[in-house]
């Protein structure tokens, strides 16, 4: 289960953070709120916690909370809160095509959806030690232990198996917008895929009556004649509603069902998940990033699960709504059906599609609008319109080291990247700012993430020395401060990771606090407090052999949205920004800074 963390250990670690980020005298206000909060009404609030928790061994702390700040947000989803990640192209070039890569894909994710609920998918394990516990022998043994047993058997090896609670919902599932709280819909019993071409809504069944995936050929023959429709774009795009603030969006939807859509919109709820086929071909790594992240409004339904979204030169990526699940379950799922698809495609080019009438199988859904919902839709594609102009998406590409030039050094990777960052921002902007990393928490029953707070004295340290006084210290200083960054950036690392950051923790006391109807502590009326909970730098990082890059769009207006990858030999990064920040500029600083810190790493002199 997850731990609720020591209230010391939180307020020590809280103070920690802030103190980067305040001077002097407001690092003093802070901590005389922080202590007082500790010693009175936070020590109540805690001792409550950890009795409710005692109460709900079912489940976690943070779950009701942290379901609650996703569904009750109001924002748009999109840009706000679903994320991104595209796949790499299939190795065989010719596997690429349109057809072919929709056709294998949707089939691969079926299958996986298939194995899941069957009870065969491979439970997820974080092996601590693989060369004992990832292997044939200790699975075999493993599967003869009973579950209430079986973890303790792992542990024994240093095996961690992961919650997969989240993981039903990728399937049949949508986000349905509610006044005042979204609610969270799945229906297990549909048998439909919904597609999205041109702004149109099609369905067709992709398991038939005993349960079964119908045959690839099929699949691949319904999607052809979806493909060759040359339907116009709908005058009204339904797709648009998607991306409206939430209330604007439940009240519109409520106008939907009274208008006899309720059928069509069932259809689109319920459906396995949503495969969005777009006309255009993939120009760069920025137009990429644009089209996974948000694409044009009318050709994506942002309250599905996921969408799985694939371009005319058959380049593929996943745009997932975010209050079901964290990336730790799309990632998986990510990762099977890029494995699935280019190592056992179901159909190859030379593949002939079934002969079946698409036509009698395939229906296109017809929405019924009038003119409130004309004006709804026309209202909701400006706003979309209007936020999507000013989002930059901008990135690098640094060759100069990687993963394995830092581990030979002995340095974190992840610590290195996210120095990197604090780095940038002070050459550019000249001062250090609140910092988010999710970590996640999947260790323990119902985890979600916890925060690492990457801004720390000893990143403000180095980054001064860099930026600052680059003359002042020798090339081997500069190393230990590197050294001494990456130590830190570790231990918060693992602290987040077994559940002992304090920003969960710190929210699930203030949710107690809102819910019981008392005032708000003072301790979360500090300025300070809301200063680091506005995440200018906000950071998430993956790497996986299916994934070319994953995106986000920034946490708040002034800040910068982060996906980075250190491979074994090189860098990525794609910043998104609004017009009040310069990506283009962060992303040079974020390069020099790399450059300096690998430079300095490998004995080098530097210039500033």
């Amino acid at each position: 289960r997850l731990p609720v963390p020591k209230l010391e250990d939180t307020i020590r670690r809280y103070l920690n953070a802030q103190k980067p980020l305040l001077n002097d005298d407001q690092f003093r206000k802070t901590e005389e709120l922080a202590h007082h909060f500790e010693k009175g009404i936070g020590r109540e609030l805690h001792e409550q916690l950890v009795a409710q928790d005692n109460q709900n061994k079912h489940t976690s702390y943070i779950t009701g909370p942290w379901f609650d700040m996703y569904l009750k947000a109001r924002e748009p989803v999109v840009l706000n809160f679903n994320a991104f990640m595209s796949f790499n192209p299939d190795p065989k070039s010719e596997y690429n095509d349109q057809l072919i890569r929709a056709t294998n894909m949707t089939v691969s994710a079926i299958r996986f959806m298939k194995t899941f609920r069957a009870g065969y998918l491979e439970p997820e394990v974080f092996h601590l030690n693989p060369e004992k516990s990832d292997t044939q022998i200790f699975k075999k043994i493993i599967r003869f232990v009973p579950s209430s047993l079986s973890w303790f058997g792992a542990y024994m090896v240093n095996a961690y198996p992961l919650d997969m609670s989240q993981y039903f919902r990728l399937f049949n599932s949508t986000r349905l917008p509610k006044l005042n709280r979204d609610e969270l819909y799945t229906d297990e019993k549909a048998k439909h895929l919904l597609v999205l071409r041109n702004g149109n809504f099609y369905v067709f069944d992709v398991i038939d009556r005993d349960g079964n995936m119908l045959k690839p050929s099929e699949i691949q023959a319904h999607l052809k004649y979806i493909l060759s429709d040359n339907s116009p774009a709908p005058a009204f795009p339904l797709g648009y509603l998607s991306s409206e603030n939430r209330d604007t969006w439940a009240l519109l939807r409520k106008n939907l069902l009274d208008n006899g859509n309720e059928e069509a919109l069932q259809k689109v709820d319920s459906a396995v998940f949503c495969l969005s086929l777009d006309d255009f071909p993939i120009k760069d790594f920025v137009h990429l990033s644009h089209t996974m992240l948000h694409g044009d409004g009318a050709n994506r339904w942002y309250d599905k699960s996921f969408n799985l979204i694939i371009t005319k030169d058959g380049t593929a990526g996943i745009n997932f709504e975010h209050s079901w699940g964290d990336g730790v379950a799309v990632l998986r799922f990510q990762n099977e059906v890029f494995k699935d698809s280019t190592k056992e495609p179901a159909i190859s080019p030379q593949s002939q599609p079934a002969s079946v009438d698409s036509s009698r199988v395939v229906q296109k859904l017809d929405f019924k609008l009038n003119d409130a919902l004309k004006a709804g839709i026309t209202k909701a594609k400006q706003k979309f319109d209007a936020s999507v102009e000013a989002l930059s998406v901008n990135m690098i590409q640094f060759h100069e080291g990687g993963k394995d030039l830092l581990k030979q050094k002995k340095v974190s990777p992840d610590a290195v990247a996210q120095l990197a960052f604090q780095m940038a921002f002070l050459r550019q902007y000249n001062q250090t700012v609140a910092t988010y990393e999710s970590c996640s928490t999947a260790a323990f029953k119902h985890g979600r993430t916890e925060t690492i707070r990457p801004a720390s004295i000893h990143t403000k340290k180095c980054s001064e020395a860099f930026v600052r006084e680059l003359s002042k210290h020798s090339t081997e200083e500069l190393q230990k401060l590197i050294v001494e960054c990456s130590k830190y950036h570790g231990r918060l690392t693992k602290e987040a990771a077994m559940g002992q950051g304090f920003d969960r923790h710190l929210f699930g006391l203030r949710y107690l606090a809102l819910s019981k109807g008392i005032a708000l502590p003072d301790f979360y009326q500090d300025q300070a407090y809301a200063r680091l909970n506005h995440n200018i730098i906000s950071t998430s990082t993956l790497v996986s052999p299916a994934v070319q890059l994953g995106g986000f769009g920034p946490v708040v207006s002034d800040g910068f949205g982060v996906g980075y990858q250190v491979h074994d030999d090189w860098v990525g990064c794609n910043v998104s920004s609004y017009p009040t920040r310069n990506g283009k500029e962060f992303l040079q600083c974020i390069y020099k800074s790399l450059e300096d810190i690998f430079n300095v790493l490998k004995g080098k002199k530097i210039s500033s």
